[in-house]
């Protein structure tokens, strides 16, 4: 899985980084979307998909070839 974000689109509800923390961050200064890995385990896919799911501004892209 590859996983991308655009933070333009990003409006920093920050429901992905209580679903796969391990994965997603926020900024501080705005609470847009900041990518922590690109290529997640494993064992965090399903965490992940579901962030991108859940994404209000479907600011999540997901490459699962």
């Amino acid at each position: 899985m590859r996983v991308t974000v655009d933070q333009e689109k990003c409006v920093g509800a920050g429901q992905c980084v209580m679903l796969a923390p391990d994965v997603f961050d926020q900024r501080d200064e705005d609470g847009v979307v900041v990518l922590l890995t690109e290529t997640p385990a494993a064992e965090l896919y399903a965490d992940v998909r579901m962030a991108a799911q859940v994404c209000p501004a479907l600011a999540i892209d997901l490459d699962e070839s």
